[in-house]
């Protein structure tokens, strides 16, 4: 995918504050962010939406789970908590058809959202 934004990031051919990174999955910040925790994480794989998932792919995002805790607990996240967002489809929300998660804190977050 070249025009993806995201793929580009993950090749570093973007920048962006990277906040953890392991061989699949990229966390960084958000260049708009909604609360003053806002990170991004992706699949270094290109998968454009929820729909297009293929089998094995639910490891992957399993792995983005596992990588969401990590960097709350590297925030100090543990007790005040977060909440993790997954848009799919424009009609979701989706803006950039790579899926990836919004793990948003720092504030408090009311319900329902959006």
């Amino acid at each position: 995918m070249e025009e993806c934004l995201f793929c580009k990031i993950a090749k570093k051919e973007v920048p962006s504050t990277i906040v953890y990174e392991d061989d699949d999955v990229l966390a960084f910040n958000d260049i708009n962010p909604v609360a003053p925790v806002h990170i991004l994480l992706i699949p270094k794989k290109h998968i454009s939406t929820f729909f297009a998932m293929e089998p094995g792919d639910g490891m992957l995002v399993g792995k983005l789970h596992e990588a969401a805790v990590k960097v709350a607990r590297n925030l100090g996240l543990t007790e005040k908590g977060f909440r993790l967002v997954a848009n799919c489809q424009r009609g979701g929300g989706q803006l950039i058809f790579h899926l990836h998660y919004h793990l948003i804190a720092g504030r408090p977050l009311g319900w329902p959202p959006g």
